[in-house]
């Protein structure tokens, strides 16, 4: 068992408080990553904001008492941590954003809980349960109401976004239920310092490639605002937060947060850019809300015969 399995029945408002502001950072994540995208390229916003969270993030070990550098037998670790959290899951999610639809980021980023409910089932940490599978078919079968409830020549082009959009999800459940533990072992800030670091080596070479200055001179303060967001509150407040709470409660347990984000980036879009609550977001989120909410269920014991 997990250091986060062991304290889970235990687990304070703090924690609690720490994963609702962590959700709530990440519903806006959605909106401010778009709209640095009117301006900006994916990959040069991808660079520059793994870079200055890297630089952030050695500030913060520079003044948190205790070891700054990893542990020489953790480095592999780190380096795959690395490439999930920025090549893979940063770099997909933006990629995919400018293909698709705040709206649809969030609901796919809800399917978390089931995703780590299946990596944790194929590394035997889970039993399989009735509940977890129902929820799987009702999530799915409200993500294909949300990519075609208008046909499937309207949904081709978000269609090609989202798919990119799903494989960010799926390297942030591999992070997730991995990372756990490492965090359990290290703590929350040297875990995600050590990962974005990674994360930064990773990305640095590409760096005079992608990043054009004068554009970024030239870019508006709405867009400069939105890139300072996503550094400072999403890769730096958002991962400790979401850290935090791994080493307290089970990777499920923080991960079934993530179906509130959709609700947030939704009410956000509808009440600070007017945009609709068309029927397909509506329909399709509900059921992929519900499906998730089912899959965390447990499934009834059945006493064997005779007991």
């Amino acid at each position: 068992m997990t250091a986060a399995a062991a304290t889970s029945g235990s687990a304070s408002p703090r924690v609690y408080g720490a994963i609702l502001g962590q959700t709530l950072v990440s519903g806006f994540t959605y909106l401010a990553a778009s709209r640095a995208m009117t301006e900006l390229p994916p990959a040069a916003v991808l660079v520059v904001r793994v870079l200055l969270s890297a630089v952030l993030f050695g500030a913060i070990l520079a003044l948190t008492p205790g070891p700054r550098l990893p542990p020489r037998g953790t480095w592999r670790t780190l380096v795959l941590f690395g490439f999930l959290v920025g090549p893979l899951n940063q770099g997909l999610f933006l990629v995919g954003l400018e293909r698709s639809r705040p709206v649809h980021a969030a609901l796919l980023y809800a399917l978390q809980p089931i995703g780590v409910y299946l990596v944790m089932l194929a590394a035997r940490r889970e039993h399989t349960s009735a509940y977890r599978f129902a929820g799987i078919g009702l999530a799915f079968a409200g993500v294909a109401v949300l990519l075609l409830g208008h046909g499937l020549r309207d949904a081709l082009a978000p269609l090609v976004g989202d798919l990119f959009i799903l494989g960010g999800v799926g390297a942030w459940v591999v992070y997730t239920t991995e990372g756990s533990r490492f965090a359990a072992e290290h703590g929350p800030i040297r875990t995600t310092a050590w990962s974005m670091i990674a994360a930064a080596v990773w990305l640095l070479p590409a760096a005079p490639f992608v990043v054009d200055v004068g554009r970024w001179v030239g870019a508006s303060p709405t867009a400069l605002g939105c890139v300072a967001f996503l550094v400072a509150f999403t890769s730096v407040l958002s991962y400790l937060l979401w850290y935090y709470a791994l080493t307290r409660l089970e990777p499920s347990r923080v991960a079934v947060f993530a179906n509130l984000q959709p609700v947030v980036t939704a009410l956000a879009a509808w009440a600070l850019l007017g945009q609709a609550l068309v029927w397909e977001v509506a329909v399709g989120g509900g059921l992929v809300l519900v499906g998730v909410r089912v899959a965390q269920r447990r499934s009834p014991q059945v006493p064997a015969v005779g007991e």
